[in-house]
């Protein structure tokens, strides 16, 4: 086996803007609790490359190098898997985004434990609901000499050589300190809905949050967990507002409850009344803010996950560069500059 040196705790901030990559989606850290998105804490010097991968690289033969996403059925799968075919078409890699409709983390493991035993791939990303639930495998590639790398949500404390994607705890405490700017002297209730209150990115980004709002006068109801079905999600948002009529803002902790509020908010005349807010770039939230609906959004660089996912492990293989952390950004979008946001798809 080949041995590699992997660097760990190096953030590099993608320039989205920049870029100009489509943002938009779902997706978000999985820390359960941890403080921050980071790179587990093992010495990656450990890493040894397997044979057969050292081999293929020195040859010059094409990588097989996929992206587990814990749900390709939601809508910040698209921009993701953008991202990660335009990194394939430039460096030529063999690229696939897989992973269980529903997000099943038993389907998840099953799937990427029948890749490690085919030994037909050359590099693994995942994006886990449960970083619990991946660890064991992670571990499992690891010791196969199979690189695998963390993006969208994270999984610290396990084998993974790096993660790309946005630190949510960060995110949650943006989200918070451009509300109380948009709220300004207006004090009270704060509605905070998410599509799965259990998930570890959920609770990072509403820690962060809470973070923010502390000793702002202001108090906050919530999480609520709203479902990420549409209808349901609604319903759930109606139910709990019709209770909190001096509510202040509705606050989402992803893209899904947000545009479920959004549409609270159309339907009850609250445009104005109500400071929404919440995250990424679906064709609905951009709307929102352009019509008022919502005061703002944050963007992740979905495309650019993708896109740097696979950089990271192609040039660790072929090239032996270190990996780093990257940290594709909290951009936030209001009515001043959503023309310049890209909806995703």
């Amino acid at each position: 086996m080949k041995k590699i040196k992997s660097k760990k705790r190096v953030s590099i901030v993608a320039a989205i803007a920049a870029c100009a990559l489509t943002l938009a989606g779902c997706g978000a850290s999985n820390t359960n609790g941890s403080s921050e998105n980071s790179a587990a804490n093992n010495d990656s010097s450990e890493f040894k490359l397997a044979d057969r991968i050292a081999k293929k690289a020195k040859n010059g033969e094409k990588l097989v190098i996929k992206l587990s996403y814990h749900d390709p059925s939601l809508a910040f799968a698209a921009p993701i898997e953008k991202g990660m075919k335009r990194a394939g078409d430039e460096l030529g890699v063999d690229v696939q985004l897989i992973g269980p409709a529903g997000g099943d983390p038993a389907a998840q493991v099953s799937e990427i434990q029948t890749l490690i035993t085919q030994g037909k791939i050359d590099g693994l990303a995942v994006s886990s609901a449960s970083n619990d639930a991946l660890k064991p495998v992670i571990q499992q590639a690891f010791d196969a000499g199979i690189p695998v790398i963390s993006f969208n949500t994270n999984n610290p404390d396990s084998r993974q050589l790096g993660f790309v994607g946005q630190d949510l705890r960060a995110s949650g405490k943006t989200e918070g300190e451009k509300l109380l700017e948009v709220l300004g002297d207006k004090k009270g209730e704060i509605v905070v809905v998410s599509v799965d209150t259990g998930a570890g990115w959920s609770n990072d980004r509403f820690s962060g949050f809470e973070e923010a709002l502390k000793g702002s006068g202001n108090t906050i109801f919530g999480p609520v967990n709203t479902g990420n079905e549409p209808t349901g999600a609604y319903n759930t948002i109606e139910s709990t507002m019709a209770g909190k009529k001096d509510a202040v803002a509705l606050v989402s902790m992803d893209c899904c409850s947000f545009t479920a509020g959004g549409t609270w908010v159309k339907q009850h005349d609250m445009v104005g009344k109500i400071a929404l807010v919440g995250f990424d770039l679906q064709a609905q939230t951009i709307d929102n803010v352009k019509n008022d609906v919502a005061a703002f959004t944050i963007g992740q660089a979905p495309e650019a996950q993708g896109y740097q996912a696979v950089k990271l492990l192609f040039d660790f293989v072929v090239h032996g560069k270190t990996i780093s952390d990257v940290d594709t950004g909290a951009e936030i979008f209001t009515k001043a500059n959503i023309n310049d946001a890209p909806a995703e798809g």
